[in-house]
C-alpha cells in the first residue's frame, strides 16, 4: 500500500504551500490519478512519493516503508517516468535500460524482458541499439517506461506520461497501465488527459491549489462524468 498522510511541502523563500495536508492511500492492484490544472502540485506530490524531493511536514509509506526514513529501500519498489523524460542520451536504449535494472538490482530475466517482450509491445525493440540523443520525443518517453519497469516495481510512478505520444501509443499505454495494476502493483500517475484518467483509473484526487479538494471513486459510480465534474470544481476556479 502506498500510504500519504498529511504531507505538505512549501518551498523555499515561498510564503504558499505547493502541496498542503495531503492525505491519500493507493492499495495494490489500484490505479490513482491525480487530476488539477497547471501548477496544482501534482508533480510535487509525485516527486516526494519517489523520493526526489524532499519535505519536512507529514509522512510517505510504501509497503511499510518509510520514504523519509528508510528511502534505500522504499525507492527500490518503485518505477518513475518523468515529464521531462530525462535520460542519458549517450546511451543507447539497450544500454540504458540494462544500467537502470543493475541499479535496481534486477535479474537476467526482467531485463531480458524489459528489452523483448516489452520493446515490442511499445514498438521501440528497433531502436534499442541507437544513441538515445537520435530518439524523437514520444521514443525518449518509450524508453523512460522500459527503463521505469525492469525491475518490476510495487509502484509505477508516471508525470503526464500521454504527452507526447501518438494515439496508438497512448491507447497502448492506458491499456497497460490497467493491466499492470491488475496484476497487484499500485499506479499513480498525474495526467490532463482526462480520457485516460476515467477509463485507466479506480479512483481519481482532484487537486487544486496544492490541496487535495476531493476523490472519487469511479468503480462505485460507472456513469460518472468526469470531464464535468473536472470542469465544475477545477476549471472553474484554476490556479493562476
Amino acid at each position: 500500500m502506498l500510504k500519504i498522510e498529511h504531507y505538505s511541502k512549501k518551498y523555499r523563500n515561498s510564503e504558499k504551500y505547493s502541496a498542503e495536508d495531503i492525505c491519500l492511500q493507493v492499495s495494490a492492484g489500484e490505479v490513482c490519478g491525480l487530476v488539477g490544472s497547471n501548477g496544482a502540485g501534482k508533480s510535487t506530490i509525485l516527486k516526494a512519493v519517489t523520493g526526489i524531493l524532499p519535505f519536512e511536514e507529514g509522512t510517505i509509506e510504501l509497503e511499510g516503508y518509510d520514504i523519509a526514513r528508510r528511502p534505500e529501500e522504499a525507492k527500490r519498489l518503485i518505477g518513475y517516468v518523468p515529464d521531462d523524460h530525462t535520460v542519458y542520451e549517450k546511451l543507447t536504449g539497450r544500454e540504458y535500460v540494462n544500467y537502470i535494472g543493475s541499479l535496481y538490482g534486477a535479474g537476467k530475466a526482467q531485463k531480458e524482458r524489459a528489452l523483448g517482450e516489452l520493446a515490442e509491445k511499445f514498438g521501440i525493440a528497433q531502436a534499442l541499439d541507437v544513441q538515445i540523443a537520435n530518439y524523437s520525443h514520444g521514443m525518449k518517453q518509450k524508453i523512460c517506461i522500459l527503463g521505469a519497469l525492469v525491475h518490476e516495481p510495487m509502484l509505477w510512478v508516471l508525470d503526464e506520461p500521454m504527452v507526447g505520444l501518438d494515439p496508438q501509443t497512448m491507447l497502448l499505454l492506458r491499456g497497460f497501465i490497467r493491466q499492470y495494476a491488475d496484476e497487484g502493483h499500485i499506479v499513480l500517475f498525474s495526467s490532463h488527459n482526462l480520457d485516460a484518467v476515467q477509463k485507466a483509473c479506480d479512483k481519481v484526487a482532484f487537486i487544486r491549489g496544492g490541496r487535495l479538494i476531493s476523490l472519487t471513486d469511479l468503480r462505485e459510480d460507472k456513469d460518472f462524468d468526469l470531464e464535468a465534474y473536472y470542469l465544475r470544481v477545477i476549471g472553474e476556479q484554476a490556479d493562476a
